[in-house]
């Protein structure tokens, strides 16, 4: 007997991956950009020179675009289980996945 073969592991993937990528890089960019540059402790980084660099654009879009995943996937089966959702399950993965696939493109559309 075969299984039905299913997107869910690699979305579960795309949602651990994005709750790592919230864990470590958003408590430093809220210390920096929210304390220590309003308290001037640090001083503000030169964002085009920043960003000028492929691989710092390209680390830019896949934690974007992973934290959007993680985001989309919890607002899906919030959904479903808080408002009782569950019967258009399909549209709620369509509306959350593919906004946070359009987030991550538009992220790569304005860097690159």
């Amino acid at each position: 007997m075969q299984r039905k073969r299913t997107a869910e592991p690699y979305l579960w993937l795309l949602f651990s991956g994005g709750g790592v990528a919230a864990a470590f890089f958003l408590p430093v960019l809220i210390l920096l950009f929210g304390v220590l540059m309003p308290l001037g402790v640090v001083g503000r980084p030169d964002v085009a020179a920043l960003t000028g660099n492929v691989v710092v654009r390209l680390a830019i879009v896949v934690i974007f675009t992973l934290c959007l995943f993680h985001a989309a996937h919890r607002i899906r089966f919030t959904s479903e289980e808080l408002l009782n959702l569950a019967r258009i399950d399909l549209l709620l993965a369509v509306v959350c996945y593919g906004g946070a696939l359009a987030g991550g493109v538009l992220t790569a559309v304005l860097l690159f």
